[in-house]
């Protein structure tokens, strides 16, 4: 596979680099417009239940059990294979950039569904 998954903030400016840019936050991002954000596709499906997210409250001890939880709804998820399938088409012609809002860069649900991606590949 010669493109990459790659993850940035919905914040950051989008680049001719991105490539297809799938926003994969549940909840659309605070403050930020259709247009700015410039995303191909907002798929909601593949974020982590409402559930799990709350539990996390994006607190890092909690970090390895979120991981847990949200591997098992990927897994559980039918949305899931479709999903990969897309990333997989679109691979062959670009990039892939997972746009997300968290703050935290190290301990979010996208460094999650990236690695989990790259190993369906």
């Amino acid at each position: 596979m010669s493109h990459k998954v790659k993850m940035k903030r919905v914040y950051e400016a989008a680049s001719s680099t991105d490539g297809y840019r799938v926003l994969v936050d549940r909840i659309w991002p605070r403050g930020i417009k259709k247009e700015a954000a410039a995303v191909d596709e907002w798929n909601k499906d593949i974020a982590p239940t409402t559930e799990a997210r709350k539990s996390f409250q994006h607190d890092p001890e909690k970090f390895d059990s979120f991981k847990e939880k949200y591997l098992q709804e990927l897994d559980a998820n039918p949305e899931t294979p479709t999903f990969i399938q897309q990333l997989n088409d679109c691979l062959k012609t670009q990039d892939v950039t997972l746009v997300y809002a968290a703050k935290d860069e190290v301990y979010n649900h996208v460094v999650i569904l990236k690695e989990y991606i790259e190993k369906k590949l």
